[in-house]
């Protein structure tokens, strides 16, 4: 306001309503919420939420326009026949609550072909927003307050966050780098009376992992043995590499009445943002899954699940081109990694990452070495210490590892390639703290500490 104007609002007496509040309660007077900041009555589980370092690292990235090999989704553009279903559906307005049925049949059909299982499309499906919110209300549908839930360690973090909210018990158990192998003594020295599932990602984030046949048949025996639920995250589930084949849990011998299937469209069709997903289980678990999807979400985008239907009846040269390009994203990105000093002890299997782990010559941490590259190099990673969460014998390697995301354009990948590999013909110093490493301009990379 200017000259003393009224406020163009109905209020008599501006400055009563700026005033600090008072509240009679029972005779007392209590000092208005201004002097207790209302954060400080947020939730536990809100506060857990907080950003972590990886965020942090994010916006650094942006701020300095770094290429983008963080985060796991596509930069190229979806499949030309998938986006004109998406928009034919908006145009002839199929925009409101639905359920699209349809998407449920083609899913049944799918896990026939894929996976050898019977299902009932109209009993055994809840359509979610996305394979998130397919998990969360998977977990809200099986977890009491302190039933405990077994995870792979490392491990994507919103498992994690999601049994928090159902007052549930992570409880991880690592696997054993380099190749990220399931240690079957752990794993069933972690179960207790309390053990109500056990979540299973495979091909894996952020490892590339797929997890074999046998370890398969160790975890299926184990839940049977136990009684408990198994939820598995499939999103990679045609993104495979060389000779490894996905495997669905639920096609085990016993696993199919206690596995909760989750998947989307997402990372299949390079369409992240359209948050279509699925939770496929028994009827009487899926009807519990679609009823709390119905109270949080309502209903996936209907348009979407229009689009889904075509996108999930791509012929097989689809899938066959999915693999193929992808195994010459995954196979570029390890060349760029040898060619920068890393030493690849785990080619992914499975998924669109690349879990590096630096070299011991390397005297840096992951957040550090992450810092510098998107500073220096101007490429943004991932510090691998995010996905780690066991209190381990040795905790060492947790910082010591970065992922990469290779699920980029060509353009892109070739873009990280010039900005890395001018760094190392450069022999520019990258400091950490108060050492430095750089890199040999011989053939051979060579970091010292100085």
């Amino acid at each position: 306001m200017e000259g003393g104007s009224t406020p163009p609002w109905p209020y008599p007496n501006v400055a009563s309503c700026q005033a600090t509040p008072t509240v009679e309660l029972g005779g007392a007077v209590e000092v208005g919420a201004s002097e207790q900041p209302m954060e400080e009555k947020l939730s536990e589980a809100s506060k857990r939420a907080a950003p972590s370092p990886i965020q942090q690292l994010s916006h650094l990235a942006q701020r300095v326009g770094a290429v983008n090999l963080a985060e796991g989704f596509p930069d190229f553009p979806a499949p030309a026949h998938v986006k004109a279903a998406a928009a034919a559906a908006i145009a002839a307005d199929l925009n409101q609550y639905r359920h699209v049925q349809g998407v449920c049949d083609v899913l049944a059909a799918t896990m026939k072909r894929d996976h050898g299982f019977d299902v009932d499309p109209l009993t055994d499906f809840a359509i979610c927003c996305g394979q998130s919110e397919a998990f969360a209300a998977a977990v809200f549908a099986i977890i009491d307050p302190g039933d405990e839930v077994l995870l792979f360690d490392p491990a994507y973090e919103t498992y994690q966050t999601c049994i928090e909210l159902a007052r549930g018990v992570p409880v991880y158990v690592p696997l054993d780098p380099p190749s990220w192998t399931l240690d079957a003594d752990k794993f069933l020295k972690s179960f207790t009376s309390r053990t109500k599932a056990v979540v299973l990602n495979s091909p894996h984030n952020p490892t590339g992992k797929v997890f074999s046949k046998e370890e398969l048949l160790i975890i299926s025996q184990a839940c049977q043995q136990m009684d408990c639920f198994a939820i598995t995250d499939e999103v990679y589930e045609y993104i495979t590499y060389d000779e490894n084949k996905h495997i669905s849990l639920a096609s085990l011998p016993g696993m199919q009445q206690r596995t909760i299937i989750t998947s989307s469209l997402s990372k299949t069709y390079s369409v992240t943002g359209w948050r279509i997903g699925w939770a496929c289980a028994a009827a009487n678990i899926a009807t519990a899954i679609r009823n709390i999807h119905v109270k949080l979400t309502d209903s996936a985008p209907a348009p979407f699940q229009e689009a889904a239907l075509i996108a999930l009846t791509s012929t097989p040269d689809y899938y066959e081109s999915l693999k193929k390009d992808y195994a010459e994203r995954r196979d570029f990105i390890l060349q760029l990694l040898k060619n920068y000093g890393f030493h690849i002890s785990f080619k992914p299997q499975g998924s669109v990452f690349v879990f590096a782990e630096l070299p011991k010559s390397w005297q840096i941490s992951d957040i550090d070495f992450v810092t510098n590259l998107i500073n220096n190099a101007g490429v943004a990673a991932v510090p691998g210490r995010g996905f780690f969460h066991t209190d381990a014998d040795d905790q060492s390697y947790h910082h010591r590892y970065v992922r990469f995301a290779f699920c980029k354009s060509d353009e892109t990948l070739k873009a990280a390639a010039q900005k890395m590999m001018k760094l190392v013909k450069s022999n520019e110093k990258v400091p950490h703290d108060t050492q430095s490493f750089c890199v040999s301009k011989k053939g051979r990379n060579e970091h010292v500490t100085k």
